[in-house]
C-alpha cells in the first residue's frame, strides 16, 4: 500500500477543466481518467490524503492499475509526485494554464512527418493499451540515438515487458537500460537473451513448486541463488531436487540456505549430476563403514594381544594349590 499527501489544485470544489476534455479525455484509458478525477475531488473537498489501495476498492481496479495512472498523469505533467519518505508522496496538481501548449498525445502524432515513426508509435500505444506521453515518445526516440536501438528492437521489448504484465513506463526503461549495459542493440541478440530468460524462470519456477513455494514472484535475492546453482554451477534440477530432498529429511522443511550449502559442498566434491552424487554416497558410505570397523576393532576385547594357554597345566595348578590349602588348614 502506498500512501500521497494532497497539496490543493487552487479550488474549492471539483472542476475540470475543458483541456482535460478537449486533450486528454478522448484518448485516455477510462481507469485513468476515473483515478484523476476521484484524487481531484479529494483534493478539492479538503482530503489530507489517501492511499491507492482505498483509490483500488472504491473503483473496483487494481492497485498497481491506480499506481500506473498516477505515473501516466505525473509523466503528462497534470500532476507532480514528489516522495516525502519510503511511506508517503505528495502530489501537487498543475494549472490548466501551464499546459496550453502542451500537445496531446494524438496531436503529436499528427505533427510528426516521418510515416515510418507514426506507425512506430502507434504500435506501441496499441502494444500498451493506452495513449503515449510526450516524455515517452522523446525517451524511445532517445533509445535510437542513445543505445542504438531499431524500431523493431523497442517494440520487441515493448512486448516482451507487457507479456509479463509490466505495462508501466518506468520498468520498460529499466528493461531497455538493463539490455544496453549488456551490448544488446540487435533483435537477434535480445530474442537469444529472452529465451534464456524465460528457460531459466521457468526452472525457478520449478524448483519452488517442487518445495512447495509459491513461483508467483520471485525476489532479487533468490533469482541470484537460483542462478548460482543453474547457471554459475551448471547443475541439473535433478540434483538440486535431491538437495531439497536431503534438506527435507534434516530439518523437516526446505530452507534455502542449507540447500545452498549442500550444493556448495556437492560443487566443492565435483558432483554435477545424479551420477556423480551417487558415486558420491557411494564412496561416503565405504568411507563411513571403514571408520566404523576401524573404531569398533580398536575398543574390542580381541584388540589386545593373546597369549596361549597349557589348561591341563593350569587345571593341575590349580588342583594343587587347592590341596595344600586344605591340609593346611587341618
Amino acid at each position: 500500500m502506498s500512501l500521497y499527501k494532497l497539496n490543493s489544485p487552487f479550488i474549492n470544489y471539483t472542476l475540470i477543466d475543458n483541456n482535460f476534455i478537449d486533450n486528454f479525455l478522448p484518448n485516455t484509458r477510462g481507469e485513468y481518467v476515473k483515478i484523476y478525477i476521484l484524487i481531484l475531488k479529494y483534493a478539492s473537498s479538503g482530503e489530507m490524503g489517501f492511499d491507492t489501495s482505498f483509490i483500488a476498492k472504491t473503483l473496483n481496479l487494481l492497485e498497481s492499475d491506480v499506481k500506473n495512472a498516477l505515473n501516466y498523469w505525473d509523466n503528462l505533467g497534470l500532476i507532480k509526485i514528489s516522495t516525502i519518505d519510503n511511506k508517503v508522496s505528495n502530489i501537487e496538481f498543475t494549472q490548466f494554464s501551464d499546459l496550453n501548449n502542451y500537445p496531446s498525445s494524438l496531436n503529436l502524432i499528427n505533427q510528426i512527418t516521418d510515416n515510418n515513426l507514426i506507425d512506430f508509435f502507434k504500435e506501441i500505444e496499441s502494444t500498451i493499451g493506452r495513449p503515449l506521453s510526450q516524455k515517452e515518445m522523446e525517451t524511445y526516440i532517445n533509445w535510437t540515438k542513445n543505445y542504438n536501438f531499431s524500431y523493431e528492437l523497442i517494440l520487441y521489448l515493448i512486448s516482451y515487458c507487457v507479456n509479463k504484465n509490466k505495462k508501466d513506463f518506468r520498468y520498460i526503461e529499466k528493461v531497455a537500460i538493463t539490455w544496453s549495459d549488456l551490448n544488446i542493440n540487435t533483435l537477434e541478440q535480445a530474442m537469444i537473451y529472452t529465451e534464456k530468460r524465460e528457460k531459466q524462470f521457468y526452472n525457478i519456477k520449478k524448483i519452488l513448486t517442487y518445495m512447495g513455494l509459491p513461483d508467483t514472484e520471485v525476489s532479487k535475492s533468490h533469482e541470484e541463488l537460483f542462478n548460482k546453482w543453474l547457471i554459475t554451477y551448471n547443475m541439473p534440477l535433478e540434483l538440486i531436487y535431491k538437495a531439497c530432498d536431503i534438506c527435507c529429511s534434516k530439518l523437516s522443511k526446505n530452507d534455502l540456505n542449507y540447500i545452498d550449502g549442500i550444493l556448495n559442498n556437492f560443487k566443492n566434491s565435483n558432483v554435477f549430476s545424479i551420477e556423480d552424487f551417487n558415486k558420491y554416497e557411494s564412496n561416503k558410505n565405504l568411507i563411513s563403514k571403514t571408520s566404523s570397523n576401524k573404531s569398533i576393532n580398536k575398543n574390542s576385547f580381541s584388540n589386545f594381544p593373546q597369549r596361549s594357554y597349557d589348561y591341563d597345566k593350569l587345571e593341575k595348578i590349580l588342583t594343587q594349590n587347592t590341596y595344600e590349602e586344605n591340609n593346611t588348614d587341618d
